[in-house]
């Protein structure tokens, strides 16, 4: 089943980060990005951001608004932002693209 979808991890908390705003971009062929899809991360820090009759060889990029969650907690992070950028060569395949998150740091990989 194909999907592109994302798990968000506080790592400092050591829970699901719920309330993230994550947005899903394609690059065109002219290069510029087009907007796909909006959403938040769920209270299990989860959000499936395209369905598989959707999904397309192409270049893709998620961005995680870091600063509204960590306002969300008064907190204050260091990165305001993260983005993402992949590729999809096999649209049959499911793409999960998790983020550990914390005040000074974040890391990603392709998941499962």
């Amino acid at each position: 089943m194909s999907a592109i979808t994302t798990h968000v991890l506080d790592t400092t908390r050591g829970k699901p980060a719920g309330g993230v705003p994550v947005s899903l971009d394609v690059r065109s062929e002219d290069g510029n990005w087009q907007p796909l899809e909006k959403g938040a991360t769920d209270a299990e820090g989860r959000a499936s951001l395209l369905p598989e009759s959707h999904v397309a060889r192409g270049v893709y990029r998620l961005s995680f608004d870091t600063a509204a969650y960590f306002i969300a907690l008064n907190v204050e992070g260091f990165y305001p932002e993260v983005r993402v950028v992949f590729e999809v060569r096999d649209p049959s395949q499911h793409y999960h693209v998790p983020l550990l998150l914390s005040r000074f740091g974040y890391s990603t990989y392709r998941g499962s």
